[in-house]
């Protein structure tokens, strides 16, 4: 059994409600996450994740920017995105950002690519959704042969070919640590192995145990390789209070408006309270409770699935912030600690 999971917690930089109920403004929530992602640190969590996205409810569209300015407050944890999405960007550019984060953090960073959940990326920055696989597969292909931290020369059809191309800075360690977020597509699931890559899970509807044949997948696939088992990390949101009750009546509102606002723009209907309820429940994928009930659902995941770290996205649509810092707190203090010891 994995005794050695490291806990990590992520944020969309969601825009939150202020003292007054109102939408705080796009800075202010880019500063209340510094300090969450601070206040984290203090209290020994192991990662801290934040996310890219291009609309009006996320406050964060250059994670590297958050994430250098919560390592010059930091000294221990791990800070990276969730996720970058390298479809859409430069694997060069990301590279560079993200060594020389790993350099102002002295070896904290890390870098988790995916497609995102969201399109508005690809117009933003002139790119055609019909090339949506192409433009994944290409960049991450690249970004792989830019990890080896060597002269580069590689060719496609989504950018410029490069010959013997140096890229600058190298990191201290010659490892920049890089995952692939995958939502359980097998072709993702398959692609992470071939490139080597560890693995994250984003687990946001049903139980767990329905991926774990995710999970078996990934490990032959690497055995079919010859690799070696490398790391695999489930991110599913979450909320923390001192009472099952308290948490679900907290989060509740907040959540429904988030989810039926985006379910509108992808045709789904408005959730019920009856569809939360089995979200939280014991076969739900959203880690909301007391930090005893959050512990026992972390428990059954790491032994279902043979993870090595779990990452609660803590954020949830308008969220004052001082709930936030609550949230973070018993996650830190009650819940890691009931997790270590139920898991040994």
């Amino acid at each position: 059994m994995t005794v050695s999971l490291e806990f990590g917690l992520d944020t969309f930089g969601d825009i939150t409600d202020g003292p007054d109920a109102h939408p705080r403004s796009y800075p202010e929530v880019i500063r209340e996450v510094v300090e969450q992602a601070t206040f984290a640190d203090d209290l020994g969590v192991n990662f801290f994740g934040v996310g890219e996205h291009h609309r009006d409810d996320f406050a964060i569209t250059s994670p590297e920017m958050v994430l250098a300015a919560i390592a010059a407050r930091t000294t221990n944890i791990h800070l990276g995105s969730a996720v970058t999405v390298v479809s859409s960007d430069d694997p060069v550019r990301v590279f560079e950002r993200f060594a020389t984060l790993d350099a102002v953090s002295k070896g904290r960073a890390e870098v988790i690519l995916g497609r995102g959940s969201f399109t508005e990326s690809f117009p933003l920055f002139g790119y055609d959704l019909d090339d949506y696989d192409l433009l994944f597969e290409e960049k991450v292909a690249l970004f792989v042969e830019l990890l080896k931290e060597q002269p580069v020369t590689w060719s496609g059809t989504t950018r410029s070919p490069l010959t013997d191309q140096p890229v600058y800075p190298r990191t201290e360690s010659g490892h920049l640590s890089t995952w692939i977020g995958v939502g359980g597509s097998p072709q993702s699931v398959v692609r992470a192995a071939r490139f080597e890559l560890p693995l994250v899970i984003a687990i946001i509807g049903g139980n767990s145990a329905r991926f774990r044949p995710i999970v078996d997948l990934y490990e032959r696939a690497l055995d079919s390789l010859d690799v070696a088992r490398l790391p695999i990390a489930v991110h599913s949101p979450g909320f923390v209070a001192d009472s099952d009750a308290a948490a679900q009546e907290q989060i509740w509102p907040y959540m429904k408006a988030m989810r039926d606002r985006i379910g509108a723009e992808r045709g789904w209907g408005p959730i019920q309270r009856g569809d939360f309820a089995g979200d939280v429940g014991p076969e739900g994928s959203w880690y909301v409770g007391s930090p005893e009930t959050v512990a026992r659902k972390i428990a059954t995941t790491t032994r279902t699935l043979g993870i090595a770290r779990f990452d609660m996205k803590y954020s949830a649509g308008r969220l004052p912030h001082p709930r936030l810092m609550r949230s973070i707190e018993l996650y830190a203090t009650r819940v890691i600690p009931l997790v270590k010891d139920m898991l040994s």
